[in-house]
């Protein structure tokens, strides 16, 4: 006997049970759970009648303009837009209910983020999502970002500063490809030897 398979709100509580997810993300998932409940629902020889109200077609238009008077794509841009409110509607619900939480989000990529990358980074992930540090978080980032280098740097190069250009400038640009500020990083390599 075939399972029935999860509604989509099931599915964006498993996803959301697993870890936080910014907005942007799941609604990036749910589209594609959409996506994929089409194509089964259409390899398995469901009518369009008979496909899950919540689903989308398997490719998407290059542009609205594409082929208007055609009927299929009509249905298509129809179906995507249903689509699109349903994970929408979803997830105001889920935001409403307290499951999806932007600033729990931010909170949770900052404390799994802090450790091993500065500001700069993090917050560049974070705009992937289409969030931003809030003031208090970026101040407490800022202040501790020297302290968080130096361990990264110790981590990775051990606790003897090198006194050779070409290797201090491979821990530059390590520190800096992790997002530490260069001005932090220059006071780190000079002063490395001080730190202890």
């Amino acid at each position: 006997m075939a399972r029935q398979p999860l509604s989509l709100k099931a599915r964006a509580i498993g996803l959301l049970a697993q870890r936080e997810h910014s907005r942007l993300e799941l609604r990036r998932k749910l589209l594609g759970i959409e996506r994929r409940a089409r194509a089964s629902a259409a390899a398995t020889g469901a009518s369009d009648g008979d496909a899950p109200s919540h689903t989308l077609p398997d490719t998407l238009p290059a542009t609205p303009s594409d082929t208007p008077s055609d009927p299929a794509h009509l249905d298509e841009s129809g179906a995507i837009e249903a689509a699109e409110a349903t994970v929408d509607a979803l997830l105001d619900t889920l935001a409403a209910g307290g499951y999806l939480n932007e600033s729990r989000f931010v909170e949770s990529r900052v404390h799994l983020r802090s450790s091993r990358f500065g500001v700069q980074r993090i917050q560049q992930e974070l705009a992937q999502h289409g969030l931003k540090l809030d003031a208090e978080q970026h101040d407490a980032l800022r202040a501790s970002e020297l302290e968080r280098a130096r361990e990264v740097w110790l981590k990775r190069f051990g606790p003897e500063p090198s006194r050779e250009p070409a290797e201090q400038a491979r821990q530059t640009r390590f520190l800096l490809a992790r997002g530490f500020s260069p001005d932090q990083v220059r006071r780190l390599l000079r002063f490395a030897g001080a730190l202890d």
